[in-house]
């Protein structure tokens, strides 16, 4: 397993809260921390010459360029949620006050071009498909800019994204993610990136497939420039 402290990363942690368990929403889960803000991650990734960083989602500074990123035609079809922008700052108050979801914004360069969700596998919809374990983190992934799109750039802001959140806590051993079953491109970029696809599984909006990364898999394969 490489040595974190040479893969030239900076992430600011959360800090690991002592497991408590509780009860929200009928689910047992453990306490999580308080949500961090501002810059939790920056690395330089020496193949694109850029840094890549992720920080919280600020809704006064980032809420029209979301708008403008779900209601593109090419994100809106897997998303789903175009709308006006009062129906995104609802959206996203709704996500900021849950304590399950952490929203992200993805820079190249200090420039943001992608929006992220990250979420505690445990509290969520995802929870009844698959045997979640207690620090299972989630993801939903939106690429805004068209410039930042393509196999290059997903190799970097994908491994960045991963890297954070099994940094964020130790006690994260797996990543998963549910893109739509026929998103044939996007799978295979999480396959590239150590991803296993376990199974196919039907959400009441579409049919997902389970993508599943491991601590020990992700880490072993590391390729962080």
């Amino acid at each position: 397993m490489p040595n974190l402290n040479d893969l030239n990363a900076l992430h600011l942690p959360t800090g690991s809260c002592p497991q408590q368990m509780i009860v929200s929403a009928g689910k047992r889960h453990p306490l999580r921390p308080v949500k961090p803000d501002g810059e939790v991650y920056r690395r330089f990734d020496a193949r694109l010459g850029m840094w890549v960083s992720l920080r919280t989602l600020d809704i006064e500074q980032d809420l029209v360029r979301f708008n403008c990123w779900q209601n593109n035609p090419r994100v809106a079809s897997f998303w789903q949620e175009e709308g006006s922008l009062e129906q995104h700052r609802d959206y996203l108050s709704k996500l900021e006050a849950d304590p399950h979801t952490l929203t992200l914004i993805g820079c190249f360069d200090d420039q943001p071009f992608a929006y992220f969700e990250a979420y505690w596998a445990k509290e969520d919809r995802i929870a009844p498909f698959y045997d979640a374990a207690d620090y299972d983190r989630g993801i939903h992934m939106l690429v805004g800019e068209e410039n930042h799109r393509g196999p290059h750039k997903v190799v970097s802001w994908l491994s960045a994204l991963v890297h954070y959140l099994f940094l964020d806590d130790p006690r994260t051993q797996r990543v998963v993610a549910e893109p739509r079953a026929d998103n044939a491109k996007m799978i295979g970029y999480m396959q590239d990136q150590g991803f296993r696809c376990e199974k196919e599984f039907d959400f009441p909006h579409k049919r997902a497939a389970l993508m599943v990364l491991g601590r020990e898999v992700f880490f072993d394969r590391c390729e962080l420039a």
